[in-house]
């Protein structure tokens, strides 16, 4: 019987040991999943760069299928992130102009505004995750694909609920999560088809009808993806940075002295921080491929581990320590192959401005209360993050 997976239940963000033992001596091994039975764990650097970017590793053939996973939910059809191959590709067409470095660099100012507007009203002491953290990367994905703002608390329990795996919300409520997104999207673009507007859902709505691009499943699914990937991630991964820094004073000293050095900053906390709470979506292998120490065969499924990549000592040196001056390279943070993260660029400008906001306006930033973490959720943040100045 292979061993049990996760190793154990996230613990903030602190990784497993059993992650560096494993990328030292099996770092592609047989575990036995939460969902599904059992499948190949990967977690050294090398081989998962190698199965994210190996196009014999399918997500598609994950689809409706009780495969080895972590969430309770079988992955539906329809979705960017279940394509494979040319399907993908025109997905990913249709927004990734949305996302480039040009566009993206012309909304730092009004994201520069959203971040002054948020620390202005935040309390001192206050919670930075109610206060910023959170509503800071909402309105700018908001904005950006014209979903209603005052719709947030709807959409985050529901993507809370969607996000769940063992030890958070049922299988019953992750659905009805699921469930209720498909619903409040479909709704929205039904609206944007009568009254189409300047943003990214009514761009996607006109490539549905006038082109027929995208069958009306894809083009609901495409929506809830882009607003459950353009919040939770970056919300979370910005509060773990604030986390981070206040544990290395030094390092945040050092940021506050050479604020011009926080672009490779950011990057070294991308590579550091653990923002999934374990391994990520399956893939299936579609023949016999030896990865590794391991020769994975037809129809197993393989899962990566992209913290435990990033900490690989066999790429980084010391990579358990974070090291702000270090030259970080292809962290894997946002991932590898045709799968790496569309908003890559939108989560590197929102963390250049909110972190340079807070540390040029915060030089006495502190906790003001012990950190809370989240639990039962695919990925890792405080549920409070309460901070003076």
């Amino acid at each position: 019987m292979a061993p049990t997976y996760p190793f154990s239940e996230a613990d903030g963000l602190t990784l497993d040991p059993t992650y560096e033992r494993l990328r030292r001596d099996e770092p592609v091994s047989r575990v036995t999943y939460p969902y599904g039975g059992e499948g190949w764990l990967v977690t050294s650097y090398e081989e998962t760069k190698f199965v994210l970017g190996d196009p014999r590793f399918s997500r598609a053939r994950t689809v409706g299928q009780d495969v080895p996973r972590m969430q309770p939910l079988i992955a539906p059809g329809g979705s960017i992130l279940t394509h494979d191959g040319a399907d993908h590709s025109r997905m990913r067409r249709l927004v990734s102009k949305a996302f480039t470095v040009r566009r993206i660099q012309e909304l730092r100012p009004r994201a520069q505004q959203i971040t002054d507007e948020l620390l202005d009203r935040l309390d001192n002491p206050g919670d930075l995750v109610e206060g910023f953290s959170m509503p800071f990367p909402i309105t700018v994905i908001c904005e950006l694909l014209g979903v209603p703002f005052e719709d947030r608390e709807d959409f985050r329990r529901w993507s809370n609920q969607a996000l769940s795996t063992v030890g958070g919300y049922s299988p019953e409520e992750a659905m009805d999560g699921v469930t209720k997104l498909y619903a409040y999207f479909a709704e929205l673009v039904a609206k944007r088809r009568a009254h189409p507007t300047d943003d990214l859902m009514s761009a996607l709505v006109a490539a549905r009808d006038n082109e027929d691009r995208l069958s009306e499943d894809e083009l609901v699914r495409f929506g809830i993806t882009l607003l459950v990937a353009g919040h939770e991630t970056t919300a979370n991964m910005l509060s773990n940075s604030v986390v981070t820094l206040l544990e290395h004073p030094d390092a945040m000293k050092s940021l506050r002295e050479a604020p011009d050095k926080l672009p490779n900053a950011i990057e070294e906390l991308l590579r550091f921080i653990p923002l999934g709470s374990g391994a990520g979506f399956p893939r299936i292998a579609t023949e016999d491929v030896q990865v590794g120490n391991a020769l994975v065969k037809e129809g197993d499924a393989v899962l990566v581990v992209l913290s435990s990549a990033n900490r690989d000592e066999a790429m980084y040196a010391n990579g358990a320590e974070l090291d702000l001056e270090r030259e970080v390279g292809q962290h894997l943070q946002f991932g590898h192959g045709i799968h790496f993260c569309l908003g890559s660029q939108l989560a590197r400008m929102e963390l250049q401005v909110a972190l340079g906001t807070l540390l040029r306006r915060m030089p006495g930033l502190r906790l003001a209360a012990p950190v809370e973490f989240r639990k039962g959720s695919l990925v890792r943040g405080p549920l409070k993050l309460v901070v003076a100045w």
